[in-house]
């Protein structure tokens, strides 16, 4: 590991609190036939593809990579080298933001350093692109939007999908009166992360004191520190955060939704998974929007030729009997590569414009989306088992749909090899959203809690600013 000195701690800390007056607007005066010079923040996954991309675009140069694994770096610069370029590399973020010659950064970390990453950068005068999820928390995506207002910073959500009504994913609605049910759904096929026996050994090449930074540094307790993370409180937001914003992105847009829905409510399950894993693999969500229509949501990581294929009965929403609109798209698409490549030459232009309203997808968008993710695995955390019966009660005053929805899961789950005379469903409270303060309300026991899960906990020194 690693040790910083006082002396560094101290420079590094003040980054985060006191960089807005000490740095410049801008880290340098960009011209329009000027190279812009980017880096890209953690490229062990999703950062290759935006290197990839970059570096097909014109008048773009990867000029840094960071990554807190050293066997990636080193695999950076030699992917450079054989380009015949040059580039810095860190394994430290703030030494990279410390560089005034970069002048905008990728984000592609794991969910938990998403938004101190970005709100750095902006500090840092740096304009800045950031994964989907924007955030790992409701209340940090809130800080990012506040940061980039503050510093004047073009900041893109990379949703590469968002936005794009000509794209995969659409809302069938044409011809219908007042929507009062929605449903949209994503099937991802996974498989079991494993179980280990005991604190595993992280790579000998990474700082793991660095890659854990917000979260807790606890011992490494699934076989595969990279990816894994996605299905891990800590650091991960389950597939509904993953893949599962994608739909829910659509049906927001597509319903123009500029607020937090007032009500939220989970249940589902990792089911049949006996493994290190704790997000669930199967998962219903009900979003109440005021005034707005109900949206129902599903995700399913179990094989999606077993039982119904569709959300609902199937041949009764295939055939479209049902007269109720769905977002839909094939399944994981997230439009590939050259979505991604789209996305990002937005990015770039709009960082030579310096205009907000160049962009496709504003930090905003990506913090009102990432919030029902969060809302809805907040209910799903404070959710107690109980039986398939319980469960479907528990939704049956939501109407007809949603009952119809439950008893597609539960077939789904049934033909998958689960017995509902051993298994049970966690099913989550519905929660009160104040749609102004972006809290939760209301005279359950359970909102404290909620609120709490809402607003998430940092390491120092590796902590999101309340002054951004």
């Amino acid at each position: 590991m690693r040790h910083m000195t006082r002396r560094s701690f101290l420079k590094r800390t003040s980054l985060a609190i006191g960089a807005a007056t000490a740095l410049a607007p801008h880290a340098r005066a960009v011209g329009a036939n000027d190279d812009l010079r980017l880096a890209t923040i953690g490229f062990h996954g999703q950062g290759g593809t935006h290197l990839r991309c970059l570096r097909e675009l014109a008048g773009v140069r990867v000029a840094a990579v960071c990554d807190a694994d050293q066997s990636v770096l080193d695999r950076g610069r030699h992917d450079a080298e054989k380009l015949g370029q040059k580039i810095d590399t860190y394994q430290d973020m703030r030494e990279l933001f410390d560089n005034k010659n970069i002048d905008a950064v990728t984000v592609a970390t794991p969910d938990h350093w998403h938004v101190l990453a970005t709100i750095w950068g902006c500090q840092a005068g740096k304009d800045v692109y950031v994964e989907k999820p924007l955030s790992h928390n409701l209340w940090e995506g809130r800080q990012a939007v506040e940061a980039a207002k503050k510093h004047d910073r073009i900041v893109q959500w990379g949703n590469q999908s968002h936005g794009q009504r000509t794209g995969p994913i659409h809302l069938e609605r044409e011809g219908l009166g007042k929507l009062r049910i929605v449903f949209t759904s994503l099937n991802r096929m996974r498989q079991s992360i494993g179980k280990v026996d005991g604190p595993q050994t992280p790579p000998a090449s990474l700082d793991y004191d660095l890659w854990c930074g917000p979260s807790p540094m606890t011992p490494l307790m699934r076989k595969n520190l990279h990816y894994d993370w996605h299905w891990v409180w800590p650091t991960g937001t389950g597939e509904i955060g993953n893949n599962g914003i994608y739909p829910l992105d659509a049906m927001r847009l597509q319903l123009g939704q500029s607020v937090l829905p007032k009500r939220v409510m989970s249940l589902g399950g990792r089911f049949l998974f006996d493994d290190d894993g704790e997000t669930p693999n199967t998962q219903i969500a009900l979003f109440q929007y005021d005034p707005g229509p109900l949206v129902i949501f599903e995700v399913r990581n179990l094989p999606s030729e077993k039982g119904p294929k569709t959300i609902g009965a199937k041949a009764k929403y295939d055939s479209g009997e049902s007269g109720m609109p769905r977002a839909q798209g094939p399944a994981g698409d997230t439009g590939g590569f050259s979505a991604h490549k789209g996305h990002l030459f937005n990015f770039v232009s709009a960082v030579r414009s310096h205009k907000t309203s160049d962009l496709r997808a504003p930090l905003i968008e990506g913090h009102l989306s990432s919030a029902l993710v969060h809302m809805a695995n907040i209910s799903y955390r404070l959710g107690t088992p109980r039986s398939a019966e319980a469960a479907r009660e528990a939704i049956q005053d939501q109407g007809s749909e949603a009952v119809e929805v439950f008893d597609g899961f539960r077939e789904h789950l049934t033909v998958n090899g689960v017995d509902f005379a051993k298994t049970e469903v966690v099913v989550g409270p519905w929660l009160e959203m104040d749609t102004q303060t972006e809290q939760f309300v209301g005279a359950s026991p359970l909102v404290a809690k909620a609120n709490e899960l809402a607003r998430g906990t940092y390491r120092a020194p590796f902590v999101v600013p309340e002054i951004v």
